[in-house]
């Protein structure tokens, strides 16, 4: 069928692999000419990255066998015939499948090896930008009226919670002007700055931020653990920071 697509439509031609889609049929030096113009050198180059990293990491056998348990569990294929239903799908072979399970493992090896000893101090360096905050906001672009929900607040004439279900002008009126917990990083600076620097309860002045005029009062700072979670996450982080710079480094010299 015209457009169809067949995984075994390989060829050999004078040495030089050739791929047929339909009535088309490409060459290696036509696929490459594809990715670039495509936009996808960039993720076959960290493929190629990663396979070169982790060529050498040692996995025993019972470490692959449940790998590929695992990864077929993840995928919901229980039964032999989901597994050759979503093999054909795929346009892989069984073997196939199973070394992107090994390939898997021993990414996951890599990362522990590399960076699990650096993990403690790069928690701590990050610390500041991991805590989580829940705090209140009242939001509006009329200062005198921020001036003057300022004053309420302070004279205890009505709740900060109530004011903000009156007069702010963001989703946070439909909670009381209550946002969070959220981490840190992912705060507006000005907000942030604040936030760190207060007592709970603490109300600030009005202050501009962007377009907006803000009353902020922190309520709870929850400072971040490093626990089982917290460390994965930072080694992805340090893996994908260490990715991106061979990427770049080898896109400069591709180019």
């Amino acid at each position: 069928m015209a457009g169809s697509f067949n995984a075994e439509s390989r060829t050999m031609n004078e040495g030089k692999m050739m791929l047929r889609l339909g009535d088309e049929t490409l060459t290696a030096e036509d696929l490459m000419e594809r990715m670039v113009q495509y936009g996808m050198l960039p993720q076959l180059l960290r493929e190629l990255l990663i396979d070169r990293a982790i060529a050498k990491v040692e996995y025993t056998d019972e470490e692959r066998d449940k790998a590929i348990q695992d990864m077929y569990q993840h995928l919901g294929l229980t039964t032999q015939n989901q597994l050759k239903e979503w093999l054909s799908r795929h346009g892989m072979t069984q073997v196939q499948s199973e070394k992107l399970a090994i390939r898997s493992l021993q990414l996951e090896k890599f990362k522990q090896q590399t960076w699990t000893n650096q993990v403690h101090g790069y928690f701590l360096k990050r610390k500041g930008q991991l805590d989580r905050v829940v705090y209140s906001m009242i939001c509006t672009k009329d200062f005198s009226i921020a001036q003057e929900l300022f004053f309420r607040i302070q004279e205890s004439e009505q709740s900060f919670a109530e004011l903000a279900r009156e007069y702010s002008q963001g989703p946070e009126a439909q909670t009381g002007g209550l946002v969070g917990p959220v981490e840190v990083q992912s705060l507006n600076p000005t907000i942030a700055n604040f936030l760190a620097k207060s007592q709970p309860q603490q109300v600030s002045t009005p202050m501009v931020v962007g377009n907006w005029i803000l009353l902020l009062r922190l309520e709870k700072m929850l400072p971040a653990q490093l626990d089982e979670t917290m460390e994965q996450r930072l080694i992805n982080e340090c893996f994908n920071t260490w990715l991106d710079a061979q990427l770049q480094q080898a896109l400069g010299t591709a180019g």
